[in-house]
């Protein structure tokens, strides 16, 4: 556990530069007395790292130190190579920058974790889209790395699907989010912090003005608390619902053991839940609410007159 702590700190050390003993300790989930001890421990061990006293100092790696990645687990190095997202890298211009930083780890590794990063590629392929929608044409994502990169303000022409359809705002982009092979991108503007499809966006202009990203903000975090909201907006009512097996099973609701099973279900419109449950067939039977019922009974109506012919 100690070793693998001290791993870590250094990893910090060489990544971020100076750090103080509450940074670390904070980073690291241990006390400052911890890094006090595991800096001391280091030392012993013959790593260059120093202190700086006052208010501005903090631990620091002497100038050009670098630890080779001889700390890695078979798992750690596996994760490392599942994680890669070649895609998108190629997406955001880094493509050639990703293989080559593969390569590099790669012959940082020990022969066996070698084999083991190897067989990872060899077996493993994250193809983020889903089938039946095509790849997004986003022909802005660049600009929009590079403002988020360089905490630079720009000025998006944006689409939207309410009126008025296209508007104009001055945002500070704080980070890029791939969801299921979408890119948005969160960013602080006028009326708040607002998620944007980066292929919505029909104009950038950057500005030449630098912003800094307010303390305790998480990109983690927001977006943690963004799917939450949009999920509690998604279903906002639900229904009442006789399955048969099939039905159960289909959408996902524990089974009696024979026969019908009845459930409670959460809803986003009528109109959604009308079309998603038509696609059930004779696998469902909806009890409430009255409304839906009914307009599912007109259409099957219209259904039987049109093909009963």
């Amino acid at each position: 556990m100690r070793a693998s702590r001290l791993v870590a700190l250094l990893l910090l050390l060489q990544n971020r530069g100076r750090l103080t003993a509450e940074q670390l300790a904070a980073e690291l989930e241990v006390s400052v007395r911890t890094v006090y001890r595991d800096v001391q421990a280091l030392a012993a061990a013959g790593v260059p790292l120093y202190g700086d006293a006052g208010h501005a100092g903090g631990y620091r790696l002497v100038d050009g130190y670098r630890t080779r990645l001889t700390g890695l687990t078979a798992d750690e190095a596996q994760a490392a190579f599942l994680a890669a997202l070649p895609g998108a890298a190629a997406q955001l211009g880094l493509g050639e920058a990703l293989a080559a930083a593969q390569l590099k780890l790669r012959a940082a590794l020990p022969a066996e974790l070698r084999e083991h990063a190897g067989r990872i590629q060899e077996r493993f392929l994250l193809d983020a889209p889903g089938w039946y929608g095509a790849a997004d044409e986003t022909p802005h994502l660049a600009a929009v790395a590079a403002a988020v990169w360089e905490r630079r303000a720009v000025v998006l022409r944006y689409r939207r699907w309410r009126a008025p359809e296209e508007i104009e705002r001055r945002v500070e982009p704080y980070g890029l989010v791939l969801k299921a092979g979408r890119w948005y991108l969160v960013a602080a503007g006028p009326t708040g912090m607002r998620t944007y499809r980066v292929d919505q966006v029909v104009e950038l202009r950057e500005l030449d003005e630098e912003f800094a990203v307010p303390d305790g903000f998480g990109l983690g975090a927001y977006w943690a608390d963004y799917l939450a909201d949009f999920r509690a907006r998604l279903h906002t009512g639900e229904a009442l619902l006789r399955l048969t097996p099939e039905g159960a099973r289909r959408l996902g609701v524990a089974a009696a053991a024979d026969g019908w099973t009845e459930a409670r279900v959460p809803i986003e419109s009528l109109d959604h839940a009308h079309g998603e449950f038509l696609r059930l067939g004779a696998d469902v039977e909806v009890l409430e609410p009255a409304e839906l019922r009914d307009r599912i009974a007109a259409t099957v109506r219209t259904l039987a007159a049109r093909y009963g012919g």
